[in-house]
């Protein structure tokens, strides 16, 4: 069970989890992390579901995803009967109207639609998988330098589902340096796997890159991905002009990982979103809402 914080509500929620008991025989039982050691954490595997998504065979399961998880298809742009595979209905675009982004130039908006903690005042190596586990952001990008330089800063780590919309946008105006590609393992990133597998953030598939921003400062942006996750796509072009709210890129079918580290001193983190994070809630949150302000 996976309990989040429902900041529109103001309760708490238990999430519904697409192949739950999947997740739970692989990651909680003998046999499945066997299997998962042999089979299903490597890239061989995802690749071959990923065929699957992307065939005209994977259709049928579109219309069974939307009822069983009630995904509101008057978001986005195409109609269900439009898509000609899984992973098209998975990468689906939104609507221009769909989500409300604050261009206040002082605020800070989520980057996408999923489940945000944030961690303040970080240590360099020891941030936080979760409770009992955490990871070194050095070990994270394989990167010493680019490291250092968020020293005490702010992480703000967004696991996007199964049933989220998949694409991730920027934050702010300003210029993105061109990604860099870390290959990996395909662990799942969902809470049942993040008990259960140590460093999985440093294991999985990766890309990284920094985003110079107009109002809070250099961004190191992670893209985490997971298990059946075939690609990440990124869609932007480096060295060019960005504006707040465009899309910096997509993930193909499976849940997945979004990581933002910002230097010490550069935003502040509304004060919900810090007291859910510090009792080990995730809150949900949606592309473009206000999640903190820059630094005054």
């Amino acid at each position: 069970m996976i309990k989040y914080f429902n900041r529109k509500t103001k309760q708490y929620e238990i999430e519904q989890v697409a192949g739950e008991k999947y997740l739970k025989w692989t990651y909680c039982s003998p046999v499945g992390m066997k299997l998962l050691e042999l089979i299903i954490k490597k890239k061989i595997f995802s690749k071959l579901y990923g065929y699957f998504c992307n065939s005209r065979y994977s259709r049928k399961n579109i219309y069974h995803f939307i009822k069983n998880f009630n995904i509101n298809m008057g978001d986005y742009v195409e109609h269900t009967d439009d898509f000609k595979c899984f992973n098209d209905f998975f990468s689906r675009a939104l609507k221009n109207n769909s989500r409300s982004i604050d261009m206040d130039e002082k605020v800070l908006i989520s980057p996408g639609d999923g489940r945000l903690q944030v961690y303040e005042n970080i240590d360099l190596n020891k941030i936080v998988q979760i409770k009992g586990f955490t990871y070194s952001l050095y070990n994270l990008i394989n990167n010493i330098e680019i490291a250092k330089r968020f020293y005490k800063g702010t992480c703000l780590i967004l696991r996007l589902c199964p049933t989220d919309y998949h694409r991730f946008h920027f934050i702010d105006q300003g210029i993105c340096d061109p990604t860099y590609k870390i290959k990996g393992y395909y662990y799942s990133v969902n809470p049942i796997a993040l008990r259960n597998i140590s460093n999985i953030f440093c294991r999985n598939k990766r890309e990284w890159s920094i985003f110079h921003s107009k109002n809070f400062g250099d961004i190191l942006y992670i893209e985490v991905g997971a298990t059946c996750v075939g690609s990440i796509v990124q869609t932007y072009f480096p060295g060019k002009h960005i504006s707040k709210g465009d899309e910096k890129g997509y993930f193909k079918f499976g849940g997945s990982t979004i990581i933002l580290f910002f230097e010490q001193n550069k935003i502040r983190i509304h004060k919900d979103l810090l007291e859910q994070s510090n009792i080990g809630y995730e809150t949900k949150v949606l592309m473009g809402e206000s999640i903190g302000i820059r630094y005054q």
